[in-house]
């Protein structure tokens, strides 16, 4: 048995503790592998971004640089909320920092959702609402129902719900593109708000999934 393959019934802690001690794509790495995710069986909301960049490769922290403040943001919430792993989890599509090139940060490593998301996925059946930030994490959950470009898929929000919500990342680096779509902030900013809160909210009642 290796050490990424499916164990039915395993605990949570166990399958975190195997997914943070993956070596898988060490050989391609620029640093010692550090997988970095939250998750929790009780999770409601899942967010799905890229890979993590050299700050929070540092940290362990998902999320943990500005492209996190802007994120929560557009959540409308508190650091305390959004770090708060028994309501959201943090999976992103590659879990290890993919390094850079020209200034940039690699794509994540295309070993890492295929080998774990459907296992993490399984162990967290309270999930009502799964936010696919950046086009790799579009492109893995929705393969050939995402549009030819980003911009197209998150203008198309309403044919993915009741179970995903696209967004652009919220990076620094992405200020143009929010002012050239002005309608992001103005039509989909609410909606994410609604229904995340909706998602959470169904949490604190201890709503059953659905």
């Amino acid at each position: 048995r290796t050490p990424a393959e499916p164990r039915p019934g395993e605990p949570f802690a166990d399958l975190l503790a195997r997914v943070r001690a993956c070596t898988v794509c060490a050989p391609y790495l620029p640093n010692p592998p550090r997988p970095i995710l939250r998750a929790s069986p009780t999770a409601r909301l899942l967010i799905v971004g890229q890979a993590p960049g050299r700050r929070v490769h540092e940290t362990g922290i998902p999320w943990n640089d500005p492209s996190g403040d802007q994120l929560r943001l557009w959540l409308g919430m508190t650091r305390e909320v959004f770090y708060d792993e028994s309501r959201i989890a943090i999976v992103p599509t590659g879990f290890c920092y993919p390094g850079t090139a020209h200034g940039s940060d690699l794509p994540p490593r295309p070993e890492c959702a295929p080998l774990w998301h459907p296992q993490l996925r399984a162990a967290m059946p309270a999930i009502r609402l799964t936010l696919l930030i950046g086009a790799y994490a579009q492109a893995y959950y929705l393969g050939k129902r995402r549009g030819r470009t980003l911009t197209d898929t998150v203008a198309a929000w309403r044919d993915f719900a009741p179970d995903f919500l696209p967004l652009p990342h919220p990076s620094p680096r992405n200020r143009g593109w929010l002012k050239r779509n002005p309608w992001f902030e103005a039509e989909v900013l609410p909606v994410l708000r609604k229904r995340v809160g909706d998602a959470l909210q169904a949490s604190d009642n201890g709503a059953a999934p659905g």
